[in-house]
């Protein structure tokens, strides 16, 4: 979830970075050819490059923070996490995990109630009583 968060925010940066870099020669261009919605458009993002900077400043040391345990966590979990997404064909005939009173995870099977009936209506007749031929 962290990794995806992660890189979520360097998205966001190199969009922002991207924006930041095409608005200097937008701004060394005289402003009386701008439209009123390029004008607004301008300042919207520089504000919001404004807002986010301190965010991608603690998002980028969080990185740094937690980036080789993850890291090391992917390396010795990915084998075992990609053996049991292999063997799980459908997530959702699944429980959410539960954590035992011992420490133990278990992951149980929805009831057949629970399951969404994907089979469909059993009955073909028409609605009127009658019978296709």
């Amino acid at each position: 979830m962290v990794i995806s968060y992660i890189s979520y925010m360097q998205r966001v940066l190199i969009i922002c970075a991207a924006l930041a870099v095409t608005a200097i020669p937008a701004d060394a261009e005289e402003d009386d050819g701008k439209s009123l919605m390029e004008r607004g458009a301008e300042l919207f993002l520089e504000g919001l490059r404004q807002e986010m900077e301190p965010t991608i400043e603690d998002l980028r040391g969080l990185a740094e923070q937690f980036g080789p345990a993850l890291q090391s966590f992917m390396q010795e979990m990915g084998p075992a996490l990609a053996e049991l997404a292999a063997q799980v064909q459908d997530w959702s005939v699944y429980e959410a995990p539960e954590m035992l009173p011992n420490g133990d995870i278990i992951i149980r099977k929805k009831g057949s109630q629970d399951l969404p009936d994907e089979s469909g209506p059993q009955d073909d007749t028409p609605s009127d009583g009658l019978t296709d031929i």
